[in-house]
């Protein structure tokens, strides 16, 4: 057994962290720039492109994560693709996001009355300017917690990609484990981690939830 400090664990598992705040940043913001067209998609007058991102949501929200990673890690190299852990993380996790993205802010953008669209038609604005000026706006109030509370799940879902070999946190503290075998303290410290990440975006979340219920 290999002997650990405590500030030995902490620093490693500090280090870890690292790549997993980052994995989710990009995350966070690929899947809302794919989210965003698949919201546009959904909200198209054209009856395909509504299909398409229909079923687009329901294969990433109706399949596991980890299925997911696997297909990404493992199917795109038999295409001739070579992947590292690290960009097959953030594709898996990019894709997985837009899906839930997408539908939050297509709820958003369809909660806001009919009439405010044909206000902006009234104005001889076209239908992108009615929803950049106009809904969007408006859209933003319904679906500011249910992004952060999103990014929430998105943090806690980047310790499924230790199973692809990307070095996150949960990785990090299963191979300090394995050196030390104090597994209560190790992952103690790990939910410990997680909270601080976690608890004050939850907090923010709920914080938005009664303003918009008071904007309601």
């Amino acid at each position: 057994m290999i002997e650990f400090t405590l500030w030995d664990i902490v620093r490693n598992l500090l280090f870890a962290t690292r790549w997993t705040i980052a994995l989710s940043a990009v995350a966070f913001v690929g899947g809302g720039v794919v989210g965003f067209c698949i919201m546009l998609l959904r909200i198209s007058k054209r009856k395909g492109a509504r299909r398409f991102a229909a079923g687009y949501i329901g294969l990433f929200q109706g399949t596991p994560l980890l299925l997911q990673l696997f297909v990404v890690f493992f199917g795109l190299p038999m295409l001739g693709l070579r992947i590292e852990p690290w960009a097959a993380a953030a594709l898996g996790l990019t894709l997985f996001a837009s899906a839930f993205l997408g539908e939050i802010w297509r709820g958003g953008v369809q909660a806001i009355p009919l009439g405010q669209w044909d206000a902006g038609a009234a104005l001889g604005l076209r239908r992108l300017q009615q929803l950049r000026l106009v809904v969007l706006p408006q859209a933003l109030a319904f679906t500011r917690a249910p992004t952060v509370g999103f990014l929430v799940q998105l943090i806690k879902a980047t310790a499924v990609t230790s199973i692809i070999g990307f070095e996150e946190l949960l990785r990090v503290s299963n191979a300090i484990n394995n050196a030390t075998f104090e597994p209560f303290k190790v992952y103690g410290l790990v939910a410990v981690i997680f909270f601080a990440l976690c608890y004050p975006l939850t907090w923010y979340a709920r914080v938005l939830e009664r303003r918009s219920a008071d904007w309601g």
